[in-house]
């Protein structure tokens, strides 16, 4: 599967957008990390019969599907946010006070 970010790129979007209160992209991220999650697990399983690996290829075809538009949804969302595309920083803009834990 093409990967558009790498998974630490990723996590930085990730954490900045949790550490800030910005849900938006960081359920995107969430939603990335998954799908590769379940592609690698769709590659892995077992394929004892033609069926189990028929059934195996489509759901990672889907999940590669889905995958490319969620990280192009990501990149979108990053660039209506204004978020710095080189280093992945959540723009001034956005930052908002922790809250306590």
């Amino acid at each position: 599967m093409q990967e558009r970010y790498t998974a630490a790129q990723v996590s930085r979007i990730l954490d900045q957008a949790l550490i800030y209160q910005c849900a938006c992209p960081a359920q995107v991220c969430r939603a990335v990390f998954e799908l590769r999650e379940l592609f690698d697990y769709q590659r892995q399983c077992a394929n004892d019969t033609d069926n189990d690996r028929r059934v195996h290829e489509a759901i990672a075809a889907a999940t590669e599907q889905a995958h490319a538009t969620m990280e192009a949804c990501l990149a979108q969302v990053l660039e209506i946010e204004g978020w710095d595309p080189q280093t992945l920083t959540l723009p001034a803009a956005l930052r908002k006070k922790p809250r306590p834990v």
